[in-house]
């Protein structure tokens, strides 16, 4: 469904991504891990269209995405949910879920259905103010947000990040159920053990290179992954 080849992003003078190449296949669940910095982020922002390639091709469905604007790519089919969840925090949750689904001239009633089933919590507070949900429901609302705009490759950047273990498990076992209803996923997450448990794939990234792949759950039990991000 995705395929980067030679990836390159520069920030100023700092190569923060060096050549990567991986493929996301269409149904599953492929996750990268990393310390910070390891160009995990940058990588996803530049499939977003947030940040130019300096070198470099990325494939989506057979199209060249490369430089396509960032509201072109979403059109395709692909949508981030960021870091940090960035909702809107004076509107409230369904206008949050409405702005999601910007470029839709279309029905919104069925997709809405669709994540307060996801997200019964989110139905509940429903005409409240985005900002005064928990961490966890405002991560919740941020995932419903992306799958507004009704994409075929959801990209998800930390979103354990700060979040009660409990929240976290919460949060994964959705990730499974949207992956489960026909949503391919590529996940960035601090968290590795929770990450390689749920993913098809995974890609290890240090310093803007790809050092390691397989099947998650054999990276699980490769003693450098455990040593580096497991403890």
């Amino acid at each position: 469904m995705l395929r980067i080849d030679d990836l390159r992003v520069n920030y100023g003078g700092i190569e923060a991504v060096k050549g990567i190449s991986f493929e996301v296949p269409e149904g599953e669940i492929v996750t990268l891990i990393g310390a910070n910095g390891a160009g995990k982020s940058t990588t996803l922002r530049a499939i977003a269209g947030l940040v130019k390639p300096s070198a470099g091709r990325i494939h989506f469905q057979a199209d060249d995405i490369t430089a396509l604007s960032p509201d072109r790519i979403v059109s395709k089919g692909i949508t981030l949910v960021p870091e940090g969840r960035r909702v809107f925090p004076d509107l409230t949750v369904l206008e949050n879920l409405r702005i999601g689904a910007y470029l839709r001239n279309d029905s919104l009633d069925e997709d809405i259905k669709w994540v307060y089933d996801l997200f019964p919590r989110l139905q509940e507070r429903s005409w409240q103010a985005a900002g005064t949900l928990s961490g966890g429901e405002q991560q919740m609302l941020a995932v419903g947000r992306a799958l507004m705009s009704r994409p075929k490759l959801m990209m998800m950047d930390e979103p354990s990040l700060g979040l009660a273990p409990l929240v976290v498990k919460e949060i994964f076992s959705i990730i499974k159920e949207i992956n489960r209803q026909g949503v391919t996923i590529l996940l960035i997450e601090q968290n590795a053990n929770m990450a390689l448990h749920t993913a098809h794939s995974a890609f290890v990234l240090e310093t803007g290179r790809i050092t390691l792949s397989g099947p998650g759950k054999e990276l699980l039990k490769n003693e450098e992954v455990k040593k580096a991000y497991l403890g």
